[in-house]
C-alpha cells in the first residue's frame, strides 16, 4: 500500500492542480482537502505519513523528492501566507486575518510530527514572525533552525529571498553538535550548512524546470506566482538530512 500524503489547499484552482500533479506522479500520492485550515481537526491528520499545509501547487512535496526524502518518511510542511508580513503589502502582521500560523501550530501541538519544514518572506515582519514561530515550537521541545536564502543562488532568474526553517521533535542538534541538546540552531549555522554542502540535481531535457522548479508544461502564472522554489527548499532539506540522519 502506498504511503499517503495529505494536502490542505483552500484555493480551488491550486487544489485542482495538485490533483493533476498527484495523478501524474510528480508529487507524493495522497488526498487534497480544500477546507479552510481552521476547520481541520488534529485527529484527521494522524493517519497520514506526510502533511502539507498551505500546499499551493505541491512545491514542498516536489522539493522533498529532489532532496531524496522518501514518500513514506513522516514530515509536515507549511508555507504560511506571507501577505501579512510582506513589505509590499499592508503590513498588518499578526492583526491580518491571513496570519494563520496559530492554526498550523494548533495542529502541530496536538500531532507532534517528527520533522517540519516551512518558509516565509524575508522581510522585517517575516523575521519577527519567525521569531514567534521559533518560540512556539521550542515550548513543545522542538529544535528549530533557519536560513535566509536567495532563489538566484540556485539557478533561478529572480531573487525571491525567503526565510527557510526546520524543526526537529527530538530537540537534538546536528551530528557533532557544538552546543547542548534542545538549544535552537542559529540562522547563521544553518545558512553555512546549506551554502557549503547542500547539492541538488536540477531536472533536464523536456521536463527542465523553470524558475519555480515545476515542469515547463505545467506552468501557469497563477500557480507558480505564489509557489515556493523547490530547488532552494530541496537544498535546505538536503543540508538538514546530512546533519540529522545517522
Amino acid at each position: 500500500m502506498k504511503a499517503e500524503a495529505y494536502y490542505n489547499e483552500h484555493d480551488p484552482f491550486a487544489a485542482a492542480w495538485l490533483r493533476e500533479l498527484i495523478k501524474e506522479g510528480h508529487i507524493a500520492f495522497g488526498v487534497v482537502d480544500e477546507r479552510d485550515i481552521q476547520d481541520v481537526k488534529p485527529d484527521e491528520l494522524r493517519p497520514y505519513t506526510q502533511v502539507h499545509l498551505f500546499a499551493g501547487i505541491g512545491g514542498w512535496s516536489y522539493a522533498l523528492r529532489l532532496a531524496g526524502w522518501p514518500d513514506d518518511r513522516p514530515v509536515w510542511t507549511g508555507s504560511c501566507p506571507c501577505q501579512p508580513f510582506s513589505a509590499a503589502g499592508k503590513r498588518q502582521g499578526t492583526a491580518d486575518k491571513r496570519h494563520l500560523w496559530p492554526e498550523m501550530f494548533r495542529l502541530v501541538r496536538e500531532c507532534k510530527p517528527p520533522d517540519i519544514f516551512g518558509e516565509q518572506v524575508a522581510s522585517k515582519g517575516g523575521r519577527e514572525w519567525l521569531s514567534a514561530v521559533r518560540s512556539d515550537l521550542e515550548t513543545l521541545g522542538y529544535a528549530v533552525g533557519a536560513a535566509d536564502l536567495c532563489a538566484a543562488g540556485y539557478g533561478a532568474l529572480h531573487i525571491r529571498q525567503r526565510l527557510w526553517w526546520c524543526a526537529n521533535a527530538s530537540g537534538e542538534r546536528p551530528r557533532g553538535g557544538r552546543a547542548s541538546a534542545k538549544e535552537s540552531w542559529t540562522r547563521e549555522q544553518l545558512a553555512r550548512l546549506v551554502q557549503a554542502e547542500a547539492r541538488v540535481a536540477v531536472p533536464a531535457g523536456k521536463d527542465r524546470a523553470l524558475a519555480d522548479g515545476l515542469p515547463t508544461r505545467m506552468v501557469e502564472l497563477r500557480g507558480y506566482g505564489n509557489a515556493i522554489v523547490p530547488q532552494v527548499a530541496a537544498a535546505f532539506v538536503t543540508a538538514y538530512m546530512e546533519y540529522t540522519d545517522d
